[in-house]
């Protein structure tokens, strides 16, 4: 693999692109939060599962690049005021995970796809919820223009990748969901708590590409 600086784009786009490690249909269970919760992990699959896709955006900032990530508002029915990746459902319309997540990041935050590169993905994410989740990374140029969507999101705003990748700032706590204990990764930044899926996606990103 050629060698870029470390938290570059450049660099993230060859490591996405030369993963290591189980295949990516097979290690679902074997990263993130999913490797934290044995008995959620067992019960996943059998839920009715929805298909949706993430867009986990990294700009291309020279040497260091950061993620993009949103705060969705505090009125939606589910997750509401948490920080996310843009996505959501698959649609029927779409042809792949990669136009679902590239049209949810239009719609939640205009940022065109004239500006994203997909670079690859990572393992699928179940939630609690009932969702099935592929995350699609990518490349993000600069000189994009956003244009929140008021209905579903609060504030979009940059993270470094380095304090991300840092495995110092991946915490793990615990509360009780429908009556057993499920683990998470925390990732406090500034006034901010990145948990729930988004922390669990960035702990896989950090464990198939960084760790």
């Amino acid at each position: 693999m050629t060698r870029y600086p470390l938290f570059s784009a450049e660099d993230f786009r060859a490591r996405a692109q030369d993963q290591k490690g189980m295949p990516l249909e097979e290690a679902w269970n074997a990263h993130g939060d999913h490797a934290l919760n044995p008995l959620f992990v067992a019960r996943a699959q059998e839920l009715k599962l929805r298909d949706a896709a993430v867009l986990v955006p990294v700009v291309d900032d020279g040497e260091q690049a950061s993620v993009i990530l949103t705060q969705r508002t505090a009125t939606l029915r589910k997750h509401s005021g948490q920080i996310a990746f843009p996505g959501g459902s698959i649609d029927p319309e779409d042809n792949s995970p990669e136009e679902a997540a590239l049209r949810e990041a239009e719609e939640e935050i205009g940022l065109s796809r004239m500006f994203v590169e997909p670079v690859g993905r990572l393992p699928t994410y179940f939630t609690p919820t009932g969702f099935r989740i592929t995350p699609i990374l990518s490349v993000v140029k600069r000189g994009f223009e956003l244009q929140l969507n008021p209905a579903e999101v609060d504030d979009v705003f940059e993270v470094p990748l380095p304090f991300l990748m840092d495995e110092a700032n991946h915490h793990r706590d615990s509360r009780i969901f429908d009556g057993d204990e499920r683990h998470f990764f925390l990732m406090p930044y500034g006034e901010r708590n990145i948990w729930g899926i988004t922390a669990g996606i960035l702990r896989t990103l950090y464990e198939r590409l960084y760790a």
